[in-house]
């Protein structure tokens, strides 16, 4: 489990991507949902929609999210018969699954949005759709097939006379062409996501004295759709590697500043410092989370252009970030800078 975070907030109240994966047969669920859901308010929905059609899982991975580590969620699990496992602090590759299909979901989102101009959470359910009706090289056969023995239908098969007859050609024709289009980004998307992941696969190995940087990123809320993707990490540090927890975790001695991080991290989140002290980086500047993010904000347009899609003609802004250069800039559409960070871009004519 794990979420997409941080997402321009639609119509209904949506901001935010409950990701569920199934770990023997990869199948998924996108489900919208809202940062101020309570674990109550969870708990119903991981009843209603995946205990009421899966059962009862025997294990879930994920994050030391809030919601993932509060009490109730912990005594449902308790009260269910299934065991909670927490990835080390702000390592997604635990859950390696999950955070691949974030990535992919992204993608295909990011996509759906800027080639039809619909809101993230309509393309939610194709998006499921088209992911679970495809072919996984690991099972050798789509998810949808691992779970149920069978192929599924898609829309794709309504083109038939009689099904185009019984759904009209309006719905047949719009079907046709979304899930065509998603599975074809879905493609894409999953082939840059094994090529990143292959040349990721070497460890670094220290021991124990050994002085390293801990890499933090900006908030999971910045600019998820952004056509540039997402800003990059930045490193701070050197910390003093105080055990060695397993293979490819460690744990450091973390500073008071930092003393709600969980101090055991995987070697993915770490990078060797030659120099102590003379590399020390500065921290005293960014507010680090316990999830190992900072806030980044926009604090100046340099550059702006429209980009036309099928439907509409959309406003971007090339955005200057706090704590990144120039050159790290990112393009963002202007609903989703209004909607995040009001007051950032000029008024316009229709809002004096």
């Amino acid at each position: 489990m794990d979420f997409v975070v941080g997402l321009p907030r639609t119509q209904k109240g949506y901001d935010s991507i409950w990701v569920i994966i199934d770990r023997f047969t990869k199948s998924a669920h996108f489900i919208p949902v809202k940062t101020s859901y309570t674990a109550a308010t969870y708990a119903e929905l991981y009843i209603a929609r995946i205990v009421s059609l899966h059962g009862v899982p025997v294990t879930i991975t994920s994050d030391r999210g809030s919601v993932f580590v509060s009490r109730f969620w912990e005594q449902l699990q308790k009260s269910l018969g299934t065991k909670l496992i927490h990835s080390s602090a702000y390592h997604p590759q635990t859950s390696g699954q999950v955070e691949r299909v974030n990535q992919i979901l992204e993608d295909m989102l990011r996509a759906c949005v800027l080639t039809y101009s619909t809101k993230w959470d309509e393309c939610l359910p194709l998006a499921e759709f088209a992911y679970n009706n495809s072919y996984q090289k690991s099972l050798e056969m789509a998810p949808f097939e691992a779970l149920y023995g069978r192929r599924c239908r898609t829309p794709l098969n309504w083109s038939e006379p009689g099904e185009r007859v019984t759904f009209g050609p309006d719905l047949v024709t719009q079907a046709e062409e979304q899930v065509r289009f998603i599975q074809e980004n879905l493609k894409r998307a999953q082939s840059r996501q094994k090529s990143y992941s292959d040349r990721r696969r070497r460890p670094l190995v220290f021991k124990e004295g050994d002085h390293v940087y801990l890499r933090v990123s900006p908030m999971k809320g910045v600019h998820r759709f952004g056509v540039k993707g997402k800003l990059a990490p930045r490193y701070v540090g050197p910390f003093k590697i105080s055990e060695k927890c397993g293979p490819v975790a460690y744990r450091l001695e973390l500073p008071p500043r930092l003393a709600a991080v969980h101090d055991i991290f995987h070697v993915s989140q770490l990078k060797k410092c030659l120099r102590v002290p003379e590399e020390e980086i500065d921290t005293s500047q960014v507010q680090i989370e316990p999830d190992l993010t900072y806030e980044a904000r926009p604090v100046k347009v340099l550059d702006q252009k429209q980009r036309s899609t099928r439907r509409s003609t959309v406003t971007m802004y090339k955005v200057q970030w706090s704590e990144h250069t120039e050159e790290e800039a990112t393009w963002e559409t202007e609903e989703y800078l209004r909607t995040k960070y009001p007051g950032f871009l000029p008024s316009t004519s229709n809002e004096e």
